[in-house]
């Protein structure tokens, strides 16, 4: 696989992580904060995967 592939891959992973933010946030907080976090670590992953 090329870098820009894994880079779109991570980003789109970090879509649905936010995603996951949006709708558990009103029923179970503390997952959603897990997954926010989970979602900026694959914004950080990719940006540093797409720069390399």
């Amino acid at each position: 696989m090329s870098n820009s592939v894994i880079g779109v891959l991570l980003l789109a992973l970090a879509g649905f992580l936010v995603g996951g933010v949006y709708s558990t946030w009103k029923t179970a907080k503390f997952m959603a904060v897990v997954l926010g976090v989970a979602a900026l670590l694959a914004i950080g992953g990719a940006i540093f995967w797409l720069v390399s």
